[in-house]
């Protein structure tokens, strides 16, 4: 029996990357679109090349979910597939994977694919992928129907906030008013945002200057959940300091087991933007 664990490329992580012995890992990219310019979300991709052509583009810049076939495909490599994507809620590639298992399990009945959506991006998917690695190496026989529940279960009990303070391309993809934009900026204000239940995006705060805006966002992580014993990734857009200082604070002032540092790949740099910080947990 052959395990596979998939996830679109808003995770963070790259192909390979989550090492198990009885299960591969396997990113499907989704595409950037800035300008005339295309840039496909896989490890050969250059962030800073896509944040300077994102800075230097004036129109707007958008995103493609990769297609049906692109998870059929790696869905065929395996007798058993779990896969995580972003919220279907900011995204066509929830429902571009189902589709994906349907074409697969026209051709082979017997396989097994459960489709988990995060309703969330970045670390919630990590920490899924991680759960589920974990439940496969303790029994890699065990029931897979009983695997989904849990980890349905688990993506229940998760929880992501985020920060932004560069409103670019918001402002240009006409999700924010350019005048909006420009104050926001110039006053040094971070928004500060968290993913609600439905997987939508909700503004939760405004704070200047990073001590507060960091003090307001372990606020929120506490308002959200009891964060005893929980892990915590922090994914940051060009932004290690600042992530560094957020974890320290973290640490300081919230019972978690841990605080993971991760480098946004392209899809969570377009939405975060330089400097930008995602937390799951």
């Amino acid at each position: 029996m052959t395990w596979k664990l998939v996830s679109d490329s808003s995770s963070d992580l790259i192909t390979g990357q989550l090492t198990s012995p009885v299960a591969d890992f396997e990113v499907v990219p989704l595409c950037l679109r800035v300008g005339e310019k295309e840039f496909w979300d896989t490890a050969e991709l250059d962030i800073s090349v896509l944040l300077q052509a994102m800075a230097a583009e004036k129109g707007p810049s958008g995103t493609a979910c990769p297609s049906p076939e692109a998870f059929a495909e790696v869905f065929r490599k395996a007798d058993r597939t779990i896969c995580t994507t972003i919220s279907q809620n900011l995204s066509g590639t929830y429902n571009a994977a189902c589709l994906g298992r349907e074409m697969v399990l026209e051709e082979f009945p017997e396989k097994k694919i459960a489709i988990i959506d995060s309703f969330a991006t970045a670390g919630e998917e990590v920490l899924i992928l991680r759960k589920a690695k974990a439940l496969i190496e303790e029994d890699p026989e065990r029931d897979f129907e009983e695997l989904e529940k849990t980890l349905y279960d688990y993506q229940q009990s998760l929880e992501t906030v985020f920060t932004l303070e560069n409103f670019d391309n918001l402002v240009k993809n006409g999700r924010m008013k350019p005048l909006v934009g420009t104050l926001l900026q110039s006053l040094g204000i971070h928004v500060i945002a968290d993913a609600a239940p439905e997987g939508v995006i909700r503004v939760r705060d405004k704070a200047r200057g990073e001590k507060k805006t960091f003090e307001r966002m372990v606020k929120l992580m506490r308002e959200a959940k009891d964060p005893s014993g929980a892990e915590v990734i922090i994914a940051h857009c060009n932004n290690p300091d600042g992530a560094q200082r957020l974890r320290e604070l973290i640490l300081k002032e919230l019972p978690v087991k841990s605080v993971e540092l991760i480098p946004t790949r392209g899809l969570c740099s377009f939405y975060a933007m330089d400097q930008g910080l995602i937390v799951g947990f």
